[in-house]
């Protein structure tokens, strides 16, 4: 979602582990051959207004796109939000503790200083204001910055709350300043007291107390404008998901992540999901 940073993280190193779990297991390498086919996996594809998205913008399936076994979000905009179309879509929201890993092409324009917010992060609805049950862990890079600073970085945040209109968060945030241009290894653990964020398997933050997730949520990708964009001629921009994992019950290191999918796509699965459904609606609308 929408960070206000409030701490940073070191980077440390990350130790190996086993990728098992006994809780299910979920996986996409979004080899699916088109828009109708990704609904019918599951996920739910946004198409409307609202947070985040600037008033007046919107949210349009046709920003999504399959491109051979990548997920594509698009962006355009001519810097009004009239003219500004976003990206969106999430997954089932069942996912709570466990580790959640997202493979990720973020991209950089240079010369752009439009403030564009590529994310990937897990999420439950905001029903309203300041609703003790939000729950959300969070990346989000601003290749081109924004949110009050020109610099270019990649947060990783933990919510306890929010009051949207007019804007007060309440989270834990850690940041790595420098530009992330290029493939990514996103991971976060969610765990019954702390959450971690890992970029490329190295430490940004471990965050704890309200922080931390509280209620199952669904996994989610989103392209979007910010406040701060000049009017201006039409442009586009994108980024582009190779493949998410997501290991219920416990955490597990970054590398054994992507071990796991790479081992996943030897064995020719392109889709499994055995995590058990919690019954809950995927809004996706935050």
């Amino acid at each position: 979602m929408r960070a206000a940073v409030l701490t940073t993280g070191l980077l440390l190193a990350a130790a190996p582990a086993l990728a098992t779990s006994t809780w299910g297991e979920y996986f996409d390498d979004f080899s699916q051959k088109d828009l109708d086919a990704l609904r019918a996996s599951g996920w739910v594809l946004r198409d409307g207004t609202g947070h985040p998205g600037l008033p007046g913008s919107r949210f349009s399936p046709a920003q999504l796109a399959l491109d051979g076994g990548l997920l594509r979000l698009k962006l355009t905009t001519d810097g009004t939000p009239a003219n500004t179309t976003l990206a969106q879509l999430c997954a089932a929201r069942k996912f709570l503790i466990g580790t959640t890993t997202a493979r990720v092409r973020l991209r950089d324009t240079a010369g752009s200083r439009d403030p564009i917010v590529q994310a990937f992060y897990l999420a439950s609805p905001l029903r309203h204001d300041y609703d003790p049950d939000f729950s959300e862990v969070d990346f989000e890079y601003l290749p081109h910055g924004g949110w009050g600073s020109p610099d270019t970085r990649l947060y990783g945040v933990s919510w306890q709350t929010v009051r949207v209109d007019p804007w007060q968060s309440f989270n834990q945030a850690s940041q790595l300043p420098g530009s992330f241009d290029g493939w990514q290894l996103l991971t976060v653990q969610v765990e019954a007291t702390r959450t971690r964020h890992y970029v490329n398997g190295r430490l940004l933050g471990e965050h704890t107390g309200r922080n931390v997730p509280a209620k199952p949520m669904a996994i989610s990708f989103n392209h979007w404008l910010a406040a701060g964009a000049v009017a201006g001629a039409p442009r586009e921009y994108q980024f582009d998901v190779d493949w998410v994992l997501h290991q219920a019950g416990k955490s597990v290191e970054p590398d054994a992540m992507q071990a796991r999918a790479e081992q996943l796509r030897k064995q020719g699965v392109a889709r499994q999901d055995t995590v058990p459904d919690a019954g809950l609606k995927s809004e996706c609308n935050l």
